[in-house]
């Protein structure tokens, strides 16, 4: 399956604070659906945008980086009014954000407030992991230098729909500079890419939606609780034939590796945006106090 034949959805979201466990809550939603060409060329780029009601006050300097007022959103709707429809624009597509897990930590949140789970994705892209695979000399991998770097416009930056196109756009420029595979498969080991592990046996979705291990010391949990169990996969042995062996096949334990790496290495986990004109903020490593 060829992944410029799905329907490409770049996405941004901004939020009255960090941390959704604290009660912070999403006040704008963007996902713009980058419709291809014959030659892979964006030939429309159709915006589906939303502003909330967060039901508590916008801090001032939220309002000083995104500008948007408490009554901006003093007459739009909560989030679960649109939750339904983010949650199939999102499910089945190949997403794109940079910075994503910020934005997963949110969305989820939200979308469990309306009985929902992550949506099942054809693929998950976070440009800013690509920045730093094939830009390895640059000094920043924030959104707006990521832009320029590529010849990407990005005019009025932290609006969620500026900030969504410009990140879709970049990853398809970064795919095309850099050779990504035409077949979905490969874009995981060409870009850090999280998909669902093809085929797997061993790990898989129930029928929620969750993806789960189906065998060994974490069976029946959910995947994203036991990054000790990835990296059991990554090491497991065993006895064959008076020799040991890998346990796992080598297909599972490179998505083992490569989810560790991208969900639960600490390098960049998600945190705050930066608060400057075209200014993506890099994360604290795992473990940090909070800017």
């Amino acid at each position: 399956m060829r992944w410029r034949d799905l329907r490409i959805v770049a996405f941004d979201t901004e939020t009255t604070g960090l941390n959704p466990e604290e009660g912070h809550r999403v006040i704008e939603f963007a996902g713009v659906e980058l419709r291809l060409d014959g030659d892979g060329r964006v030939a429309a780029a159709v915006r589906h945008e939303w502003l909330f009601n967060p039901g508590v006050p916008i801090p001032r300097e939220v309002t000083e980086v995104n500008h948007i007022r408490d009554e901006d959103v003093a007459d739009a709707p909560p989030f679960d009014v649109r939750a339904a429809e983010i949650h199939a624009l999102l499910a089945g597509s190949v997403i794109v954000a940079h910075n994503l897990p910020f934005d997963q930590r949110f969305l989820t949140s939200e979308f469990a407030r309306s009985n929902l789970g992550w949506p099942v994705t054809a693929a998950e892209v976070d440009t800013s992991d690509l920045s730093r695979m094939y830009f390895k000399e640059a000094r920043s991998h924030r959104l707006g230098e990521l832009c320029t770097r590529l010849n990407v416009e990005l005019v009025e930056a932290h609006r969620a729909g500026n900030d969504a196109e410009a990140c879709g756009r970049c990853f398809l420029g970064m795919a095309d500079r850099f050779g990504a595979p035409a077949e979905l498969d490969g874009l995981g080991d060409w870009g850090d890419v999280i998909q669902d592990p093809a085929g797997s046996e061993f790990v898989g979705r129930d029928a929620t939606g969750v993806l789960l291990f189906r065998e060994g010391p974490s069976a029946g949990q959910p995947v994203q609780s036991h990054p000790e169990t990835l990296a059991w996969i990554g090491m497991a042995r065993e006895r064959r034939d008076g020799a040991w062996a890998w346990r796992y096949p080598e297909p599972l334990r490179r998505w083992a590796a490569r989810w560790l790496r991208v969900r639960a290495s600490g390098r960049f986990p998600q945190g705050m945006k930066g608060f400057g004109p075209l200014d993506w903020g890099i994360d604290n490593p795992l473990g940090a106090p909070p800017p």
